[in-house]
């Protein structure tokens, strides 16, 4: 028996049995096998799928998030345009007042004052006069003690009524 150079009986043998061998292959081993690849492959198509769906939802997701940011910054910013406003309006406003109320207090003062001045005024007019009262009645007492005195004062005033 050569074993390079087979027999007709053991290559037909051999033959059938490898036929046979791959029908209960088939029958028994391809379809679980080809039906596991199918459903895997199935599975990795809807996973495939599942992360597309995934992905663009993550991008409407992203899409939104930066909307509700934008929203978020304009509003912020119109409440902090809000407030430096409102801080412009409540100083001008203080200063507004502050103004009227130093105004308000010279004029008070201003007022005080010319009070406190025609007050003087008058106490010193006041005064005044007693002094020329005192000095007038003094020296009237010294010119009209003397006889000759009172002569000649009686000619001033005529020669001043005169001329006048």
């Amino acid at each position: 028996m050569d074993l390079i150079t087979p027999e007709f009986g053991l290559v037909f043998w051999t033959a059938i049995m490898f036929l046979l061998l791959l029908g209960i292959l088939r029958k028994f081993a391809w379809k679980p096998i080809l039906g596991a690849v199918s459903d895997r492959e199935e599975g990795i198509k809807k996973a495939l799928a599942s992360a597309e769906k995934a992905r663009l939802e993550m991008q409407n997701l992203t899409a939104d998030n930066e909307r509700i940011l934008k929203e978020a910054r304009a509003e912020r910013e119109a409440l902090l345009k809000e407030a430096r406003d409102l801080k412009a309006k409540i100083v001008a406003d203080a200063k507004d007042e502050a103004q009227a109320q130093a105004n308000k207090m010279i004029e008070q003062a201003q007022i005080a004052i010319a009070s406190e001045k025609k007050s003087a005024m008058a106490e010193l007019k006041n005064h005044v006069a007693g002094l020329s009262v005192e000095i007038a009645e003094k020296m009237v007492r010294e010119q009209l003690s003397n006889k000759d005195k009172q002569l000649k004062l009686v000619e001033d005033m005529l020669g001043e009524a005169k001329l006048n």
